[in-house]
């Protein structure tokens, strides 16, 4: 068993409150489990309204599907119009 974990720093322009902030996450969340079968949440700067960091984990046993379901999302995120990628990190374990 492989499990690939994923770290995205986020910075999102439009949010002018941690209502709006919250709208928009879920928004993002909801729609990259649905499409890529992912365990994903916020997982630090709850309290920022333009930062985020999201945790990403995929689970399998061949680490090119991993890789591959990973590229996938970080992909999909920086072709969002509302989210930037900061950095991110990859591990495998």
């Amino acid at each position: 068993m492989i499990i690939g974990v994923l770290k995205l720093e986020l910075y999102l322009p439009a949010p002018n409150s941690l209502k709006s902030k919250r709208f928009i996450l879920k928004r993002i969340i909801e729609r990259l489990r649905n499409k890529f079968n992912i365990s994903i949440s916020e997982v630090n700067h709850h309290d920022l309204w333009q930062r985020s960091v999201i945790g990403v984990s995929v689970v399998g046993n061949d680490k090119r599907h991993i890789n591959s379901v990973i590229d996938k999302v970080v992909d999909n995120i920086e072709a969002m119009h509302d989210v930037q990628v900061i950095n991110y990190s990859l591990e495998l374990i």
